[in-house]
């Protein structure tokens, strides 16, 4: 159980960090019309970088293990509720088993702590 445990933390963290990177970068025609179908407009983008590079750094840390995923499960459930109501379905449905693995961590307790 430990060793899922840790390789859930390093897979969540390094797709926070990864995600929360790339929205610094200039978005591809593709995410553009994603971001533009959520209502996420190119102002906003660099406020959901940061907070999602701080959630995955977050998680390494026993004191904020909890909150960071709730945080980020939070994420997950907003970003499928605007699929939802822009009428994206097969996003948010792509979204599930992205959001079952906050939840499970926070099942499993962080791993780290001897």
């Amino acid at each position: 159980m430990k060793i899922i445990s840790i390789v859930l933390l390093l897979a969540s963290a390094f797709l926070s960090i990864k995600h929360g990177w790339v929205a610094f970068q200039p978005a591809t025609a593709e995410q553009a019309k994603m971001m533009a179908n959520l209502g996420i407009t190119k102002t906003i983008m660099p406020y959901f970088g940061a907070f999602s590079i701080i959630i995955g750094l977050m998680l390494f840390f026993p004191q904020t293990f909890f909150i960071s995923n709730l945080l980020n499960a939070v994420t997950i459930v907003l970003i499928m509720a605007m699929s939802l109501r822009a009428g994206d379905y097969k996003t948010a449905l792509i979204e599930i088993p992205f959001l079952a693995m906050p939840l499970i961590m926070i099942w499993l307790k962080y791993p780290l702590k001897s």
